[in-house]
């Protein structure tokens, strides 16, 4: 590993032993507000959540990894030549939303270039939301920020963390299991799925459904208490966007939070191995809801021809549009805000990788929003666009077509939506800008009053 990089001020609050070139800092919020805690003020994780977030999106290379001989090989986090910072913000009780603020705060002095924050709280706005706040004041130093999404879904309104300045991560399974054969005292072999997988049973009956087994989401990372374990959630999907992010940034260091994450979302892909939609957990084709932009592709989100970029300051008409108040989007911003003197937005002129419109019921009426794309892909290339929206709805794009002479260049079109017959409630689409075999893709959302 090399040494950390000139910018970083961190310190790190452990042993001489315990820091080196991976792990360059470690400090604990969790006194901040000076209360007496049942946990001791130090940077020690305490159950393995921090370890196991941090090794998932940064851990250096190890071999022989399992977890009790299931999944055995060569472990690594997603950037494993990248350096690890722990902030500690939780102890048994709770994760106190201004040891939250603090850290996020402290971190951003420090030096840090991502934050992985694998923590969710039900939604509150964004002024009264330490979370908010704290990211708002990462992206607005150019530090990307990416958090879980809560595992309350995929239930309606169940998405934490849904600040758009922010990556919000969900989590997805495979269709691959841990298997174990069983067999029973007639000879006879059963399959199924289990962590524990011992030469022989006692002659002891069990429930039929045995409390030990494991479902869901199984992520191999590193522990407190074990060299490995394997756990599931989106605290576990979270990190490896964190990882995904700092590889991006290595790759293009110029590029601002909102780049990154619109090179993330753009290329993510919504079909599975065999070329099918990726299923819902009722093994139903997975809609937006369910599925977001998709599963990530890490490697074209390095090359995603275009981005739709935000700057700080671009968020706060859209927060105006919210209805949130001067004193309301000054304390978020931290920074005097008239919104009387600003033009306010809606949710869907924001420039933002994804559109979503609304269409009222017996209404003839076109909703149209102006988005810009910015050339990061080949100097001189031309894009096209491709529509797909359901037969509820008719769309238009000016102009169909996108050229470009050099990087960094801006182009604006215009996508136009009208209802096209009945119909109520969600329905989606999404609108691909095609150049070669490069697709920026957006998801569109669309419901029907």
């Amino acid at each position: 590993m090399p040494p950390p990089p000139a910018k970083w001020k961190g310190r790190c609050d452990l042993n001489a032993s315990a820091c080196n070139n991976k792990l360059i800092g470690a400090r604990s919020f969790i006194s901040y507000d000076g209360r007496k805690r049942r946990s001791a003020a130090t940077p020690v994780d305490e159950n393995g959540h921090g370890t196991h977030t941090s090794s998932t999106a940064a851990g250096a290379f190890v071999k022989r990894a399992n977890v009790n001989g299931f999944a055995p090989g060569v472990a690594a986090g997603m950037a494993p030549r990248a350096h690890i910072a722990a902030y500690r913000v939780c102890d048994e009780d709770a994760c106190m939303g201004h040891d939250m603020l603090a850290a996020m705060d402290a971190a951003v002095d420090d030096g840090v270039d991502v934050i992985s924050f694998s923590i969710s709280a039900d939604p509150i706005p964004f002024h009264s939301d330490p979370i908010a706040q704290g990211t708002f004041n990462a992206i607005s130093k150019g530090v990307f920020i990416s958090c879980s999404a809560g595992n309350e879904g995929p239930d309606p309104g169940s998405v934490h963390n849904d600040a758009p300045w922010l990556l919000t991560v969900g989590a997805s399974t495979t269709d691959r299991v841990f298997l174990a054969s069983v067999k029973l005292g007639n000879g006879r072999n059963l399959d199924g799925e289990s962590l524990h997988r011992p030469l022989s049973f006692k002659p002891k009956m069990l429930p039929l459904v045995y409390p030990g087994f494991v479902t869901g989401v199984n992520i191999l990372a590193g522990w407190n208490s074990k060299a490995f374990a394997l756990i599931s959630g989106t605290s576990m999907s979270c990190p490896h966007l964190s990882g995904i992010a700092a590889l991006i940034k290595k790759a293009h260091p110029g590029w601002s939070p909102a780049a990154i994450k619109s090179a993330i979302m753009t290329t993510a892909y919504v079909t599975d191995n065999t070329g099918g939609p990726i299923l819902d957990e009722l093994h139903r084709p997975a809609d937006l809801f369910a599925v977001g932009a998709g599963h990530v592709n890490a490697r074209q989100a390095i090359d995603p021809g275009l981005v739709y970029d935000l700057t700080p300051e671009d968020y706060v008409p859209y927060l105006c549009g919210l209805g949130y108040n001067d004193s309301a989007v000054s304390a978020l911003t931290r920074k005097p805000v008239r919104c009387s003197s600003l033009k306010s937005i809606s949710q869907g002129e924001l420039n933002y990788p994804s559109i979503s419109v609304t269409l009222p019921a017996n209404s003839s009426t076109s909703v149209s929003y102006t988005r810009t794309v910015t050339n990061v892909g080949e100097p001189k290339s031309t894009y096209t666009v491709k529509l797909d929206v359901p037969k509820e709805v008719s769309a238009g794009v000016t102009p169909t077509t996108l050229s470009f002479n050099e990087v960094n260049q801006k182009q604006s079109f215009s996508i136009s939506f009208r209802r096209n017959g009945g119909g109520s409630g969600a329905v989606q689409g999404q609108l691909l800008w095609v150049s070669g075999k490069l697709e920026v893709r957006s998801p569109i959302s669309i419901k029907l009053e």
